[in-house]
């Protein structure tokens, strides 16, 4: 995966758009304003991406246990939030399921009047 494809792959998503609130450098991917991904550019120009995801905690250590990629999240809650390697040995299947699970965590929490608003029903 490359940058190009992550910051795509997050954008097709319902609802989604794309912040710096931090910093110049971490980008950060919102549904319903609140973050489900988040990734620093200078990981990604200096070939070491790495992207903090919401996860199940109980997924989350079996995750951890299973790949050196993912630990817990980097500056972030290390019960609910994972960073992943990018060129690690997570396959890029994987990485976009736990895209995909990062997001629907944060989208089943938003209210249901949001919810409605962003599927458009």
């Amino acid at each position: 995966m490359n940058i190009q494809s992550y910051y795509d792959y997050c954008l097709s998503k319902k609802g989604v758009t794309e912040h710096f609130p931090f910093d110049e450098e971490t980008l950060v991917f919102k549904v319903g304003g609140k973050m489900f991904a988040l990734s620093s550019l200078k990981g990604w120009e200096a070939n070491t991406p790495s992207i903090n995801l919401k996860c199940d905690p109980d997924r989350a250590q079996e995750f951890r246990a299973e790949y050196d990629g993912i630990k817990p999240g980097y500056h972030m809650s290390k019960v609910h939030w994972n960073t992943v390697t990018v060129h690690s040995d997570v396959p890029q299947k994987l990485l976009l399921e736990l895209i995909d699970h990062s997001y629907e965590l944060v989208f089943k929490s938003l209210t249901k009047k949001l919810q409605a608003e962003i599927s458009g029903s």
